[in-house]
């Protein structure tokens, strides 16, 4: 779909439901919240299912926008999720409309709208809140700068282009206020965070001559710092860190025997096809999946699979 078929999609329904992925990351959230804001100022009712992995760093933002009350013709929208799987736990059913970035989407809704050139699903927003309402509001300019710049890490990352730039500073020129997001965000961590990161970089595991790194989070390292799950945000940044890093792997235990990876690369190798392998995807730099073994096993995993893909 382009986004002129997708806002007539919108303009034709009257209620509306929008998924988030799980374990949710400030795009997928903060994407989804700020259409819902568009959606109610043109006078639909619009609500974000409730998403039980939602966490503290993310929740003053949307929680407002969030109900368990929902009508049951309501038009199903998934908002920045590749696959059917990967929808919050407790949603089952058809999904009408995608919105999204990746291009591994496996268009599993019954239209989509897939545009992998974007860094995140916020600048796709963009595009439809003000083909549907004309303009952005304070509060979606600040909501769309903490999707965008959220997988762009804080524009960082490779992904960040210039369209990725012109984003930001359109966010701004209609009143995102990135100085108090960005120390919110990326500025400040707790002790707890600190003290994981200290045991994540002293225990990273370097591989071919220090071009592939691999970090290894277990539930006893989290446990030891007094971790939560709101101190887990941008893990995967940390293993490419160290100088010389082509390929950087993290992995974390996020159950028993059940280990979530995350796979971080420059242009000379895909991430995307190396988490394949494990039915996983993303985007050619920055994939991840699921693997069910304990984490070291699968950090051994998925190291094999680097080797395999990059030769």
């Amino acid at each position: 779909m382009t986004v002129s078929e997708f806002v007539d999609c919108l303009k034709a329904s009257r209620s509306f439901l929008l998924l988030t992925h799980r374990r949710p990351d400030g795009d997928t959230l903060c994407s989804a919240a700020a259409l819902c804001s568009a959606l109610r100022r043109c006078g639909k009712s619009a609500a974000l299912l409730p998403n039980p992995d939602i966490t503290e760093t993310y929740a003053p933002f949307v929680e407002k926008y969030v109900s368990g009350d929902i009508l049951p013709d309501c038009t199903v929208i998934s908002v920045d999720t590749a696959a059917e799987h990967m929808l919050t736990e407790g949603f089952s059913g058809r999904v009408d409309l995608c919105v999204d970035h990746h291009g591994s989407n496996t268009l599993y809704a019954a239209k989509s709208l897939v545009r992998p050139d974007k860094a995140a699903c916020g600048q796709v927003i963009v595009e439809i809140i003000e083909l549907l309402c004309g303009e952005l509001t304070r509060e979606e300019a600040n909501l769309l700068y903490i999707a965008l710049s959220t997988d762009t890490g804080c524009f960082c990352y490779a992904n960040t282009d210039a369209e990725a730039l012109r984003c930001g500073a359109h966010l701004l020129e209609r009143g995102a206020e990135n100085g108090r997001l960005n120390k919110q965000l990326f500025r400040s961590a707790s002790l707890s965070r600190l003290a994981l990161e200290g045991r994540v970089y002293s225990t990273m595991r370097s591989e071919r001559a220090g071009t592939v790194s691999i970090a290894v989070i277990t539930q006893k390292m989290m446990d030891e710092c007094g971790a939560t799950e709101d101190d887990c945000d941008d893990l995967a940044s940390l293993a490419g860190k160290v100088r010389g890093s082509v390929v950087a792997v993290t992995v974390r235990e996020i159950a028993p025997g059940r280990s979530k990876v995350s796979v971080r690369t420059n242009e000379q190798v895909s991430a995307c096809e190396i988490c394949a392998r494990f039915g996983g995807g993303g985007h050619p730099m920055a994939s991840g999946c699921t693997i069910e073994a304990e984490p070291y096993a699968a950090a051994d995993m998925v190291y094999a699979a680097v080797c395999e893909v990059w030769k």
